[in-house]
């Protein structure tokens, strides 16, 4: 009678385990974006404003047509809800700065990521939500300063991740280079700079210009390269 207890106990315990498995397969299937990518580009500032920014999102769009995804631009807020975020692969902050997102937007953005959500942040978008600690450990630090526009040696710290692997291990480009504080130490640099080519760096031998990691459920990349407007005409940036 024992033995016929447990095999029924047995049998009920492995068909609630099979439920839950079915159940959670189909919420993971209602969060796969399905159909073709796409991507909201987000360049609202309340801080500095790139004079790049326009050219910015004309190279996104024209990188879309040809890689076979879809490109929206706003500098409207009101995108970050649950609703608008889920139909994204990834939100690309572009150059946005200063307090960006209330703390509604904020908390559904932080769901989108949870979710499997994708972000990409360009140049100045380190420069934004300073009081949001999350959005700093998402974006993999914050802007402290910058010296003035010059040249310098960007080495490649990865060659093998899809986004630096035609970079040339030495690449010297003009740009405007931060310096950074509250580096997140969890991200995968793909890219650092050699303070002794030009001055004003601040960050010594460990000082990453490009990165990225997965996050609370997400994935980030960010990018410090971008400042200036012929960035978005170079073939090696743009790749």
């Amino acid at each position: 009678w024992s033995s016929e207890v447990c095999s029924s106990d047995l049998l009920r315990y492995m068909r609630k385990l099979v439920f839950l498995a079915v159940l959670a397969l189909l919420f993971m299937g209602c969060s796969v974006r399905s159909g073709k990518p796409r991507i909201l580009v987000f360049s609202k500032t309340m801080g500095f404003r790139h004079s790049s920014i326009g050219v910015g999102k004309e190279a996104i769009m024209k990188l879309g047509a040809a890689n076979g995804f879809s490109v929206d631009t706003t500098e409207d807020a009101g995108y970050f809800t649950e609703d608008s975020l889920k139909h994204y692969s990834a939100v690309v902050f572009l150059h946005s700065t200063g307090d960006l997102l209330n703390s509604y937007q904020e908390a559904d953005f932080e769901r989108y990521i949870q979710a499997g959500g994708g972000y990409v942040g360009i140049h100045a978008a380190t420069d934004a939500e300073y009081d949001w600690g999350w959005y700093g450990r998402l974006a993999g630090g914050y802007f402290e300063s910058h010296p003035a526009q010059q040249v310098a040696e960007i080495m490649v710290i990865d060659s093998t991740h899809v986004s630096t692997s035609h970079l040339p291990h030495s690449w010297s480009r003009k740009d405007e280079w931060y310096n950074f504080k509250k580096l997140n130490p969890d991200v995968k640099v793909l890219l650092k700079i050699n303070e002794r080519s030009y001055e004003g760096g601040k960050n010594g031998d460990n000082h990453p210009m490009a990165w990225y990691h997965e996050f609370d459920g997400g994935r980030a990349w960010y990018t410090e390269l971008g400042h200036t407007e012929e960035s978005f005409a170079e073939e090696n940036y743009l790749k």
